[in-house]
């Protein structure tokens, strides 16, 4: 079973945890389906369900050594360090990063993986805008209790793997800097629309895969204006490529950063010739 999850941290009725689920033929992505939950609960029953499996996550798995080396966290294993995170409270965060960025100038306030600059991501220390500090915050320290395996971070139970996944990577490659999504309703336009339409098109491409779905399922994705459907079917993608590589460590660099992980086809130049899904 493959897994791709668009990740929220403050899941509930409104704006859910998003679960697309496929299995790989060949080359072939089949997605039977795309599910919500509403909690972190019904997530970590996913997680803790019997392999194998392999799921691509959106969102960051670790953050900048630099910075944690500014704080001064533990910083012998990627554990060490997401229990020291896990152990902080929310809302406390905050102060912990500020005093990196209180510390540096102008251009260099937020600290940054390697694997962040390969892919073009938001750091992970950032908190509002995306806030992907706080997806670290909620989904790391629970990937850890789950026991899966987090190739290049943390050896757990090598039927159940987690991978970094990143929509963005898919979606600039198909679409550059246009936008396809936006949670608030004001700023969702038929643009946008066509953009997911494009998108949900042309991405199999980008990772030389052929992706096929159930129509109520790719017009969901074209429909919703938040982007949630496909970004989890993009990550989906993701997971299918990395499986097609599991040999070679799902197709994770030669070297990766122990404390700081690495996003799936990060740096990787985009592959051409795969079908296209009809949407419509």
């Amino acid at each position: 079973m493959l897994y791709g999850l668009d990740f929220t941290s403050r899941p509930g009725r409104r704006k859910g945890l998003t679960l697309a689920e496929s299995s790989l033929e060949g080359d072939r992505v089949r997605v039977s389906g795309v599910r919500r939950l509403e909690c972190f609960e019904a997530l970590e029953a996913v997680w803790a369900g019997a392999g194998p499996w392999v799921m691509a996550c959106d969102f960051p798995f670790g953050l900048p050594r630099d910075l944690i080396r500014f704080l001064g966290w533990p910083s012998e294993t990627w554990a060490a360090v997401v229990e020291h995170l896990g152990a902080i409270p929310r809302g406390e965060l905050e102060s912990h990063f500020r005093r990196y960025r209180e510390a540096h100038p102008a251009g260099a306030k937020y600290a940054h993986r390697a694997t962040d600059l390969a892919a073009g991501s938001s750091s992970s220390m950032k908190l509002v805008n995306p806030p992907v500090g706080l997806m670290l915050y909620e989904g790391a320290p629970r990937l850890l209790r789950a026991g899966v395996s987090l190739p290049g971070l943390h050896a757990g139970d090598p039927e159940r793997i987690a991978l970094e996944g990143y929509p963005g990577l898919i979606a600039r490659r198909v679409l550059g800097r246009e936008s396809y999504k936006n949670d608030t309703v004001k700023k969702q336009t038929e643009a946008q629309r066509n953009n997911r339409r494009r998108l949900l098109g042309e991405a199999d491409q980008v990772l030389g895969l052929r992706l096929e779905l159930p129509d109520r399922t790719a017009r969901e994705a074209v429909e919703d204006p938040t982007g949630d459907v496909l970004d989890a079917i993009l990550c989906v993608l993701q997971a299918a490529w990395a499986v097609q590589r599991a040999a070679a460590n799902y197709g994770l660099p030669t070297v990766v950063d122990p404390l700081e992980g690495w996003i799936l086809a990060a740096g990787t130049e985009p592959c051409q010739g795969a079908g296209k899904v009809s949407a419509p």
